[in-house]
């Protein structure tokens, strides 16, 4: 007898399930050929080895990493199982080992057996042909014992005569609950049994069964894989089930079980991306949506990589073109796996997470049919070799096989073959391995002589050889072949049924493959042809090509409109976009590839569409989200404002209509912040000094962000300061160097005065000409003390002004390139840096050259009367005209010299009145 045994890191089969019973192995065929014989003392031997196997819940056998671990063989004949040894009692008159006949099978090469365990005499065996040529089973027969196998029912007449059975599921936590699965190719339903396989209740299903994972300790909840890569959920034992999540990785699904027993109807599973990418996910095992999903490993893993065993999660990533491997112990933070150092693994496969260890398979980047035994620590991070070149090879599926064999009922025991100097040895392990040890041959044979073995020269060596045709188990499907399809509605049309056309009307039925065929019938059953009646549109839809409610700014959108019934031929179609454009159609077969449109605006568009024809017409609605990506985020806000006084922020964004958006504030050293719908707030503080805002701004799947400090005080100083023109040339008006220049000017303020930094805060402002605002703040000293008052205010701005006025002032801006800075005008109020793009000095400096020239016009009309006026006019107006003004980066946008707005001599000769603002 042999078998395999898949790696722990995958939940395996439900281990109440055997191996297939072939004629080469634990099934015989009697002489005459005709019946199939099974000792009873095996069925009971083998269903206490699957009840004492028994936690694992994976209705198919599964692999870590795409890798098992073998099985040993039994030595000799399989041995029989003392009647004391058996679990549960002996039957009236039971006289041990004997053979029994399944009549009528005798062709059937599977067979699966399943006893119910102690306290029963329950045997149900599931046997099938095969057929190899065909690759599907052609016959399957179900038969109960309720005496430990004296005796057999056939049960072929109670799941239906022309029913072909898969197979064989037993609820792990509760074995009276038998659930079996109709071959796909035939049909798609299950057969449920909850009195241990007396009666069956039959129940459709509406799609087909890869696998099955059954809860590990609830016994109505199973989760369903079909062929389409969908996962199902039932709690009702498979009476039931709710689509979880498409696009899920075959075998990358699990319970949560963790020691602790937290969260039991969590579920983990990979899944795809609509991008291809493979993702973790979990979610409750009745809501999967997107919402309510979580994904605890940031970013993409490798395909098929997952691993969820008790209490840890392994994932791995492959970067580089190295694979690298990281592990969450108890849900916690995802740490990347610590081998040896050059260890450089190109695979690893975990084994076995018992007793809080890790204990894996890696193949290093030297090994090509050998993997080395590693054991970590409590978290699984850091992992210590324990045997080097265990042998491998190909399985029959292609998957890795390592030889190495868990023994069953004792924890920590592995058998192992290593690979020395080109030969083969098995060893052992008592204790997950930390020793590893040969095995000792015995001092004598089954017939008493000597055995002459010494170790280490000489020591047993066990053949891990995987069975020529391994059962696996796992698939679900069905069809009640006597009752029609359920998917049949005998009043539905074709929609290319046009009236005045005839069409061939479906029975419900199919023809398929039988040895048992009844004549008469083909009439009775054949499709029979109608003439098309007209209906009114009904079931009508529309929806996009991809299924999302999204589309992007500029891009195609391609519409599918979905009718259920009506005449396609002699219907009208009406689409409106929303967007004040609308298109029509003479028949829907002319939209079989879609309607496409352009949005070239933001917004949310009613789509709507209108089917109608002489009997009747219906309509339907999409509501489309049409973006465009968000590229740049800047957050707007004075400088400088007074302590319980309101303050405005806004987000600009770039570009300003990007669809619908959340922003999100966040305060100081606040936790919690403000999410709001709109991109302006209002807000006060209510503490003295630097306070940080941050707001982002989230667009589907981009989240940007801006910071800015703004200082808060009960009273300050604001000044605006003028540069000299040269520094236009040089001004790429971006928030960098804007932040450049004004440390640099504070810089040189705080030289020329030796006025404390912390009374100056300097901001040069967007666009041209370039200018700054200059704060003059009440510092104070670390204790408290010292504070300033308006009048040290009032003192600090005469010195600034004076050393600006004596253009005291200035810096380098590069070898050759000197800027003055000057004492422009006062401001009653400190400004606010707007955009990055707009400039609202700008348009200060424009207004500024309206009143100027306003009056330069005055001075005009009335210098006679003036002369004073007069004459400063004219040495002005000379002293524009010798003024060359530089070509500025922005043509758009005037350039206003700087005499324009006050000269320096002018500022020495008047005494500036600086206006307090605040307290």
């Amino acid at each position: 007898s042999r078998s395999v045994f898949p790696a722990v890191g995958r939940s395996a089969a439900p281990r109440s399930l055997l191996p297939a019973l072939s004629p080469s192995h634990s099934s015989a065929v009697s002489s005459d050929g005709k019946s199939c014989w099974l000792v009873p003392s095996l069925a009971r031997s083998a269903a206490a080895a699957a009840s004492r196997a028994g936690e694992s819940a994976r209705g198919r056998p599964a692999r870590s990493s795409g890798g098992s671990y073998r099985g040993v063989p039994s030595v000799g004949r399989p041995a029989e199982l003392d009647p004391a040894a058996a679990a549960g009692p002996q039957p009236a008159g039971h006289g041990g080992a004997g053979p029994f006949a399944l009549t009528g099978d005798s062709a059937h090469n599977q067979a699966m057996v399943h006893w119910s365990g102690q306290n029963s005499s329950v045997i149900l065996i599931l046997t099938k042909l095969y057929d190899y040529n065909l690759g599907s089973i052609t016959e399957s027969s179900l038969w109960r014992s309720t005496d430990y196998g004296t005796t057999y029912e056939k049960l072929n007449d109670k799941v239906g005569l022309k029913t072909i059975l898969s197979y064989l599921y037993v609820s792990p936590t509760n074995k009276r609950k038998i659930m079996l699965l109709t071959d796909p190719e035939i049909e798609s339903s299950l057969l449920i049994s909850t009195d241990e396989g007396a009666t069956y209740q039959k129940y459709r299903l509406n799609f087909y069964i890869h696998s099955l994972l059954f809860h590990p300790k609830q016994e109505d909840w199973i989760l369903a894989y079909s062929q389409d890569q969908k996962l199902f959920s039932s709690v009702e034992f498979g009476r039931r089930w709710l689509l979880l999540h498409e696009g899920v990785a075959p075998n990358r699904f699990y319970w949560s079980m963790m020691v602790s027993g937290r969260e039991p109807d969590l579920v983990h599973l990979e899944a795809k991306t609509v991008d291809g990418h493979a993702q973790y996910i979990t979610c409750k095992m009745q809501n999967c949506s997107e919402a309510s999903q979580n994904k605890p490993f940031p970013g993409y893993i490798d395909h098929n990589s997952l691993i969820v065993q008790d209490d840890y999660v392994f994932v791995q990533v492959t970067s580089g073109g190295r694979p690298h491997y990281y592990v969450s112990y108890r849900r916690n933070a995802f740490t990347p796996i610590k081998l040896p150092k050059y260890s450089l693994p190109k695979d690893m496969h975990v084994i076995s997470t018992d007793e809080s260890q890790v204990f894996a398979a890696v193949q290093e980047w030297n090994q090509n049919d050998t993997y080395n035994l590693y054991i970590s620590d409590t978290r699984g991070v850091y992992f210590t070799l324990a045997l080097e070149n265990v042998k491998s090879s190909q399985g029959l599926d292609g998957n890795v096989m390592i030889d190495l064999y868990e023994v069953a009922g004792i924890k920590g025991m592995f058998l192992a073959n290593k690979k020395i100097d080109n030969q083969v040895k098995t060893f052992i392990t008592y204790n997950k391995g930390r020793d590893w040890n040969l095995l000792q041959a015995p001092d004598t044979d089954l017939k008493g002589n000597p055995v002459h073995c010494l170790l280490p020269y000489c020591s047993l060596h066990l053949h891990l050889k995987v069975s020529e045709n391994p059962y696996t188990s796992g698939n679900i499907a069905s069809r009640d072949t006597c009752l029609p399809a359920f998917w049949y509605n005998p009043s539905s049309l074709s929609k290319d049924c046009s009236l005045g056309q005839s069409y061939l009307n479906s029975t419900g039925y199919r023809k398929v493959v039988s040895n048992n065929c009844t004549d008469g019938v083909r009439e009775q059953y054949t499709a029979k042809p109608q003439q098309c009646p007209g209906k009114a549109p009904q079931g009508l839809r529309i929806i996009t090509s991809d299924g999302k409610l999204t589309a992007e700014q500029g891009h195609n959108v391609t519409f599918l409109v979905q009718l259920e019934e009506g005449d396609l031929q002699r219907s009208l179609i009406q689409v409106d976009f929303g967007d004040g454009t609308a298109v029509s159609y003479a028949n829907l077969s002319s939209t079989e590839d879609g309607i496409k449109h352009t949005y070239q605006n933001v917004g949310i568009f009613r789509v709507t569409v209108l089917v109608e024809n002489s009997l009747g017409s219906d309509n339907a609605v999409l509501y489309l989200h049409v973006t465009c990506p968000l590229e740049h985020v800047h957050l707007s806000l004075p400088f400088v404002t007074t302590k319980n006084k309101e303050v405005n922020a806004t987000a600009v964004l770039w570009p300003s209509q990007v669809g619908t958006l959340t922003y999100i504030w966040w305060f100081g050293n606040n936790t919690e912040p403000l999410i709001t719908l709109e991109g302006s707030i209002t807000f006060t503080f209510s503490v003295e000094g630097m306070n940080t805002i941050t707001v982002q701004v989230s667009a589907g799947n981009t989240i940007l962000q801006d910071t800015k400090t703004i200082a808060v005080y009960e009273q300050f100083r604001s000044l605006r300061l003028s540069f000299s023109p040269n520094l236009d040339d040089y001004n790429p008006d971006i928030p960098e160097w804007r932040r450049d220049i004004s440390r640099v000017v504070k810089r040189a303020l705080v030289e020329v005065s030796n006025v404390h930094n912390k009374h100056i805060l300097v901001a040069v402002l967007p666009g041209l000409p370039t200018s700054a605002e200059l704060f003059i703040l009440p510092y104070q000293d670390t204790t408290g003390e010292n504070k300033r008052t308006a009048e040290d205010l009032e003192q600090i701005s005469e010195i600034l002004i004076q050393k600006l006025n004596q253009n005291f002032v200035h810096f380098e801006l590069k070898p050759g390139v000197r800027v003055l800075v000057h004492a422009a005008h006062l401001t009653a109020a400190p400004l606010v840096d707007l955009t990055p793009s707009h400039s609202g000095s700008a348009m200060l400096m424009l207004l500024s050259v309206v009143f100027v020239g306003l009056a330069v016009f005055v001075i005009y009309k009335f210098k006679r009367k003036i002369p004073g006026l007069n004459i400063y006019a004219q040495m002005q107006n000379e002293k524009d005209q010798e003024m060359v003004s530089p070509v500025s980066q922005r043509e758009s946008i005037p350039n206003v010299p700087q005499s324009e707005l006050m000269s320096p001599e002018h500022l020495v000769d008047e005494k500036l009145d600086v206006q307090p603002i605040g307290k």
